[in-house]
């Protein structure tokens, strides 16, 4: 049989293309806005690809289902709990899509959102016992999904105990294939970034799955809550509703046109590393660097619904790419790339602006020497509170999104996470909205000094 997975290394995401090579036929399970893994691995296997399922409505990147469509022709199938105004087939629980020896059984699994199916993985060439289950956003590896994306998160814990309970009964050997991993804002921290585990190894080693009693597992999904998937109810929207395809690119602007068109109101995101960023920008941009994971969702949970994005990088296809990453997430509003890239702006003699930058294992030098400098601690809440620098002040990178909050003006400001790709960020929205001087504090965060020795104020003790 066919069965290979895709992995979405900027957002997490997983997707499957599942076959049987003797009947050619092959079907998709939640693709992502990238469709071209799907379609090589079918061509290369001599296969078509007849069917497209979805395990759920999803809400933080946009389905490739409506491309995968056009380009194939295939079946869609959704839960009828979903509401899709999108044409598709019913998929119920139990319902069986048959693609030869090799077939696709629904099991409804609630929680992560009402209508949310996982799938059982049946090679009838060998048995008739399912080799593995397809889990969507319901089981992850060492994690579940989060329940509050849909309905109320008390209402959605409870179907999630159901849910899961329903995988567990399902035979040790069971491999399990999540729909996210380590990464994803629709888990916790808790999700590893190992992309298959089994039905026995979550049993015995997962602490939500063991001996946790309704109410104790209730009350450990809600406590694990962090910030929402950017722009949910439109990424919502544009899954459920008609099929989306691509719109045309972008145009590359030079860089006289591209500073006019920053200046009369487009949102500048500059992808490239935080070391080159400090260095020299364009002015007013926000610092979201590609390397890595979390680009597109970064740069959603910052930019505005409504902001018109101007795309910077090294050279004019990172642009392209950021173009690319941000239209998975629904962000479709960029108005221009930087031809070129930003060397070909500097060439231009055009205007720059600069962030002071230090290694984290520099603050405390820095600080004995400066008392006066404020620091600005842009971890989720809940990193702040188990442990963070006295005196700092907490505002997660993003809040930023609705400006600086009480973040006073006219201060020095270190600006530090854990890391130092979510304070990069945050220390160029404090920039652009006229605070500072600035200090983005890099290589290295608050973990670092932790480490070093320095003494960390913990409030829960």
């Amino acid at each position: 049989m066919l069965f290979r997975q895709i992995i979405n290394e900027d957002l997490g995401c997983a997707s499957y293309i599942v076959g049987d090579p003797e009947s050619g036929v092959a079907a998709v399970i939640d693709p992502q806005w990238d469709i071209s893994p799907y379609l090589e691995a079918a061509a290369s296997r001599g296969m078509r690809i007849g069917h497209i399922l979805e395990t759920h409505t999803h809400a933080d990147h946009v389905s490739g289902r409506g491309r995968l469509h056009q380009a194939t022709g295939a079946r869609m199938h959704v839960s009828p709990l979903a509401g899709a105004a999108f044409p598709h087939d019913a998929l119920p629980d139990g319902a069986i899509v048959d693609l030869g020896q090799v077939r696709l059984e629904a099991i409804h699994l609630p929680g992560h959102r009402p209508e949310h199916t996982g799938m059982l993985v049946v090679d009838a060439s060998r048995g008739d016992d399912p080799w593995a289950v397809l889990t969507g956003d319901s089981l992850f590896v060492g994690d579940v999904g989060r329940p509050d994306l849909a309905v109320d998160a008390e209402e959605g814990a409870r179907d999630q105990y159901t849910s899961i309970g329903r995988l567990m009964a399902l035979p040790d050997w069971v491999e399990v294939y999540p729909g996210h991993i380590g990464g994803s804002l629709c888990g916790s921290t808790a999700i590893s970034a190992k992309t298959s585990s089994t039905i026995g190894y979550e049993r015995a080693h997962s602490p939500l799955l063991r001996d946790i009693d309704a109410g104790a597992f209730t009350a450990e999904l809600i406590a694990r809550l962090a910030v929402k998937p950017p722009d949910l109810d439109r990424v919502v929207g544009m899954n459920n509703g008609p099929l989306i395809t691509p719109t045309a690119p972008a145009p590359a602007l030079e860089g006289a046109e591209f500073l006019r068109r920053a200046e009369a109101g487009g949102l500048v995101i500059d992808g490239r590393s935080s070391a080159a960023f400090a260095a020299a920008h364009v002015p007013r941009s926000l610092s979201v660097p590609t390397a890595g994971s979390g680009f597109a969702t970064r740069a959603a949970l910052v930019a505005g619904r409504d902001d018109q994005l101007l795309l910077v990088g090294s050279d004019e296809v990172q642009a392209r790419d950021m173009a690319e990453r941000l239209a998975a997430v629904g962000r479709r509003e960029v108005i221009g790339v930087l031809a070129g890239g930003f060397s070909a702006y500097l060439d231009e003699g055009l205007p720059t602006s600069a962030i002071q930058r230090v290694r984290a294992v520099d603050l405390p030098d820095l600080l004995s020497d400066q008392p006066d400098i404020l620091v600005v601690d842009v971890r989720d809440h809940s990193e702040y509170i188990a442990f963070h620098i006295p005196g700092s002040v907490n505002r997660p990178y993003w809040a930023f999104r609705d400006g600086p909050g009480d973040i006073p003006t006219g201060r020095s400001l270190a600006v530090i996470c854990a890391a130092g790709k979510r304070s990069g960020l945050a220390a160029s929205a404090l920039a652009r909205e006229g605070r500072g001087p600035i200090i983005h504090v890099d290589n290295g965060g608050v973990q670092t000094l932790e480490a070093m020795g320095i003494p960390m104020e913990r409030p829960g003790n």
